[in-house]
């Protein structure tokens, strides 16, 4: 498993209310008690990170789609599955990632499986379900011009506003007086502030009840135990070939449970998501994202990839809901069984189309021989008895309500 190393200092998250007037050029910051540890970069991220002023209407933070309190994701007050952007009338196309455990990631690109020994090559890496940002840092400025998220119309007007906020001062700090005099310089200032925000503890805290039993301070039920063993065991729930972890060791980095790479799951299609009002509108992820062509090593075709979306980490997933990238399995549980029957039961998951079922309905037919159909569970067919029973389903569930990080609702 790849993995990043990431810089430990203590960081709170306590909302600052930021649609006061701008500070007089000089002045003091004043820092909240959760604050204090903070560098002045860091500290600049955490306000750019909650600062309301910065969408177009002004009205949605970044912390708007990403609530400190909820695993950092959420959904701007929207109830359907993907985020109402800046303005009432308009939604994104995908469930909004969790930030949390980001920084782990390796930059985009396609590497060798070195734990199984293979040479072939993977995607892996990135941030966004499609990864079309290389690295976490490279995907701040993304969700500030997106037109159906913040609406700014230029990387140019985000870093004006920064410019005049109360806090621009602690960039100077940081950067130098000349900061905002270049506009694109001035927008990768501001995402280095963000990106050194999200390197704190904050977002990566191992503070749930299974870092304590990694660590020996804490026991798991049976059932949890029992979950456990289902979750690593490869012949069953198999979960770790994609939700990464090392049963050898007790170190909790060991355990971000993903591996960063892309998968075809074939995810019911979601009709709560306006852009699905038109039936021919699918996403189809990894082989749609922006230059990626350019990237692709020779023997890989494009087209292979359609279907594929990020692996996301399992950490705080109990409060993560809904789940998969377009966020059409409303409940933990219904997600846990849909790996189990997805391909024993396609009726129960998958709509009639004349006398039989539009199985992997969000993907148009030509991408559907992409979807994993080869790795357990997913190896059984109609007629077959599921990998997991029912039982065994609640098990992992409970094993997974067991990674949530304390302070999280």
């Amino acid at each position: 498993m790849i993995v990043k190393s990431m810089t430990r200092l203590a960081a709170g998250a306590a909302f600052v209310c930021l649609l006061a007037a701008p500070a007089v050029a000089g002045e003091t910051i004043t820092r909240a008690p959760d604050e204090t540890s903070l560098t002045d970069l860091q500290l600049a991220g955490k306000r750019i990170f909650e600062d309301a002023r910065l969408s177009e209407p002004q009205g949605m933070a970044c912390m708007s789609c990403h609530d400190p309190e909820h695993a950092f994701q959420g959904n701007n007050g929207s109830r359907i599955a993907v985020a109402q952007g800046s303005r009432p009338d308009v939604f994104g196309i995908r469930k909004v990632p969790s930030v949390m455990y980001k920084t782990y990631s390796p930059p985009f690109g396609f590497y060798k499986d070195e734990d199984e020994g293979e040479n072939k090559l993977e995607a892996r890496g990135g941030q966004f379900w499609d990864g079309r940002a290389n690295d976490l840092q490279a995907q701040v400025s993304g969700p500030l011009t997106n037109p159906l998220e913040m609406n700014n119309p230029s990387t140019d007007a985000v870093v004006a506003k920064v410019k005049d906020a109360d806090y621009a001062s602690l960039l100077k700090e940081a950067f130098g007086d000349k900061v905002f005099d270049d506009p694109k310089s001035g927008m990768d200032k501001i995402s280095q502030a963000v990106l050194a925000y999200e390197e704190t503890e904050r977002f990566a805290p191992f503070s749930s009840k299974f870092d304590d039993w990694l660590r020996g301070k804490a026991q798991l039920t049976a059932q949890e135990q029992r979950g456990y063993k289902l979750f690593i065991d490869p012949q069953k729930g198999n979960c770790t070939a994609c939700h990464a972890g090392k049963p050898e060791s007790k170190d909790p980095a060991d355990w971000i449970l993903t591996d960063f790479t892309y998968d075809a799951l074939g995810a019911p299609r979601n009709a709560e998501i306006p852009a699905n009002a038109d039936p021919k509108n699918f996403d189809q992820g990894l082989c749609a994202a922006p230059g990626l062509a350019a990237k692709l090593p020779k023997d890989i075709e494009l087209s292979s990839l359609c279907g594929a979306f990020k692996v996301p980490s399992l950490r705080n997933v109990a409060i993560s809901g809904p789940y998969f990238h377009n966020g059409s399995i409303k409940t933990l549980r219904d997600a846990v069984a849909f790996y189990a029957t997805r391909d024993t039961d396609t009726a129960h998951w998958y709509p009639r189309q004349g006398d039989g079922v539009n199985k992997f309905d969000d993907l148009p037919d030509e991408a559907k021989a992409n979807v994993n159909i080869k790795e357990v569970p997913y190896d059984r067919r109609a007629g077959q008895k599921p990998r997991l029973s029912w039982q065994e389903v609640d098990a992992i569930v409970a094993f997974l309500n067991t990674l949530t990080d304390k302070g999280m609702k």
